[in-house]
This record gives structure tokens, C-alpha cells and sequence, in this order.
């Protein structure tokens, strides 16, 4: 039985895993949680100047390999990402390392190459039955995205501190057995409940961010140094739009790019439309402040900030922009963010203070 690994990000390695298991019949090798290690075992084998997230994954890859691997699973993306499992592939192939290697860049059952690489895996393997168990997958993100949705809301404001994580790990662990749609929508409903029901000290007028940026930077939390888990210590409530739910599997881009005429006329690739129409969601809903990531030298990122400033002119909103790289200082990061902390405590102590006025 062959064993697949892929690069680990956020909690999305569980549907990955269901899908392995499912669709290739094969063992699901998830690598350990990304970490320090990671991120030096990727730059050491990655080009100076290649963007963060390539050495997370390739790190990622080399660890899964490690732990006896023998089929990897290269994820692209929408913007330059989308060349880079080919270079990963070549890397780690000259580092020595034997393994199969699946492009989802090339994802096509009419893609012959692909479909002979899927069936050396599993000869049953077929159309239905990838569709079949990918729709299952896809609502497995969705629970995931709704719950911790849910969580960055309120995980600031616990009474008892751990509570939400520890609802949190019990609902991805109980996502490993589920196997029907029911079975993934009632433990969602359940755990919603739970995260619902956990007691909470939050003020009215509480300080509240958004989170905005680049993918991969955004959604894995050691990429950004766990930026929503120090908001949340500083009693912020953390919102961020961006998941795989509102971008994978719903993609609004065309729709969203009409109401962004004032700021952009054109998409500048990868998740630059989500970014600006997220922006001006919460520039439009009062939120006290805005943190934009991006890893160093996202080049559709670096596009965006002119029209972020002049978002945040026009409504007298806050951004702080952080990027991310291999060298990037988590003291330089967090120094950065107590001072914006104390910025958004003043201005909202100055609203506050001509509202009684």
C-alpha cells in the first residue's frame, strides 16, 4: 500500500487525509505541525529569494518523506505557487529521494498522465468516485472554516483559558472517523453548540481586527507567528474572511470585482480581489484596525497596498503590514503589534471619549 503525504497547512491535512484514504485507498502520512524546523530544512534546500510559503511546503515535503513517504502530493496555487511543485519536485528528487509525485497543478481526468499516475495508485480509481468522495471533503472545509470562524470571534474573551482549543482538537479528531455528509454535518452542529455555549467575558464595545492577505500566509498560523492567537491574548476579536470555503470552493472574484470599481478595475491574480473587498467590509463596518500579510515579495500583495492606503484614508482606518520570510523576527512581529495595539486602544478611547461628549 503505497503512503501519501502532502505539505501540511492549517487543519485542511484532515479532508486531504479522508481523500487519500477514500479515493487512493492508500495511508495518509500527515506531516508533523509546521514548525521552526520546518522552515530551515526548506531554506536550506529553496533559492535565496523564492517566497516563504515554498520553503514551508518543501520543508513540510522532506519531513513527510522522513517519515517514510512514498507518494507526495504538490499543492500550487493561484499566483506563482502554481509553477512551484515542478521545482519541488526537481529539488527534492536531487537531494536523492524516491518517491511518485502527484501535481495537482495538472488535476484533469482528461489529463492522461495524470489519470495512469492515479491508477498505478488505485486501478479502481475513476470519476464518480472522486466526486463522490470530494464532495464529502469539501464539506469537512466548510465545517472546519465555520467553527473556527466561530472561534476567532469569541477565543479572546474565555473564561476559562483553553476552553475553545480544547473543543477545537476534540471536533478535528472526531473529523477523522466521520465517513457521510449527515455524520460531518451533525458533529459540525455539535461542536457549533459547544464553541456557542463556552462562557465568555466580552465587552460591547470591544476592540475588533481583520485579517486580510495573502493565502497561504493568512491561513497557516506558524507562517504568521500565530498573529490571531496574540490579538485574541490582547482581548481583540479577530475576524478573517479568507479560507478555502470563500475562495476554493466558492469563487466570487467576478462578482466581487464590480463593486470594487472605486479601487480597482482589474484583478492583480492570486487572492488580491478578496483582499481589497475584504478590506472595505471592515473599513465599512467600523472595525478598529486591519493586518495585512503577505510573505516578502508577494508580488500581487506588494500591488495592493497603494489601494489598501487609500482604503484606509478614506475611512480612518488603521492597516499594519507584515510580511514574512525565513528571517522575519517573531520579538520584531510582536513589538510591532503591541504598538499598533496601543494605536487602536487610543483611537477607540478618543471615539468613545467624543461619544459622550
Amino acid at each position: 500500500m503505497y503512503k501519501i503525504a502532502f505539505p501540511r497547512f492549517g487543519a485542511y491535512h484532515v479532508p486531504i487525509a479522508f481523500l487519500i484514504r477514500k479515493v487512493l485507498k492508500a495511508t495518509p502520512i500527515i506531516p508533523p505541525n509546521t514548525s521552526r524546523k520546518t522552515l530551515e530544512i526548506g531554506s536550506r534546500v529553496s533559492p535565496d529569494f523564492v517566497c516563504a510559503p515554498f520553503k514551508f511546503t518543501i520543508g513540510s515535503m522532506i519531513e513527510a518523506l522522513e517519515l517514510g513517504a512514498d507518494v507526495i502530493i504538490g499543492i500550487g496555487g493561484t499566483c506563482r505557487l502554481s509553477y512551484y511543485p515542478e521545482l519541488q519536485q526537481q529539488i527534492l528528487t536531487d537531494l536523492g529521494y524516491k518517491f511518485k509525485f502527484i501535481n495537482t497543478a495538472n488535476f484533469s481526468f482528461r489529463n492522461p498522465e495524470f489519470i495512469n499516475l492515479l491508477k498505478e495508485i488505485n486501478p479502481e480509481v475513476n470519476p464518480l468516485m472522486f466526486s463522490k468522495y470530494w464532495i464529502l471533503a469539501m464539506e469537512m472545509v466548510k465545517a472546519i472554516d465555520e467553527c473556527e470562524s466561530i472561534i476567532r470571534n469569541r477565543v479572546g474573551f474565555e473564561v476559562t483559558k483553553g476552553s475553545f482549543d480544547k473543543v477545537y482538537h476534540a471536533f478535528t479528531n472526531a473529523l477523522y472517523t466521520v465517513e457521510t455528509i449527515g455524520e460531518i454535518k451533525a458533529l459540525k452542529e455539535k461542536t457549533i453548540n459547544e464553541l456557542k455555549a463556552l462562557p465568555i467575558n466580552k465587552p460591547k464595545n470591544c476592540l475588533r481586527v481583520g485579517i486580510i492577505g495573502e493565502y497561504y500566509t493568512v491561513m497557516e498560523p506558524y507562517s504568521n507567528h500565530f498573529i490571531e492567537k496574540e490579538l485574541a491574548d490582547n482581548n481583540i476579536e479577530v475576524s478573517r474572511k479568507l479560507n478555502i470555503s470563500s475562495t476554493f470552493i466558492t469563487d466570487t472574484r467576478p462578482a466581487l470585482l464590480k463593486n470594487l470599481k472605486k479601487y480597482m478595475q482589474y484583478e492583480g491574480g492570486a487572492t488580491t480581489v478578496y483582499t481589497i473587498n475584504d478590506a472595505l467590509d471592515y473599513a465599512e463596518q467600523g472595525y478598529d484596525g486591519i493586518i495585512h500579510l503577505k510573505s516578502f515579495g508577494c508580488t500581487p500583495e506588494v500591488d495592493m497596498m497603494p489601494i489598501l492606503h487609500n482604503i484606509s484614508e478614506d475611512y480612518k482606518i488603521p492597516i499594519l503590514y507584515l510580511s514574512f520570510d525565513s528571517q522575519t523576527s517573531e520579538t520584531g512581529i510582536k513589538t510591532r503589534l503591541e504598538a499598533f495595539n496601543d494605536m487602536i486602544v487610543l483611537k477607540k478611547l478618543k471615539q468613545v471619549t467624543k461619544e459622550i461628549e
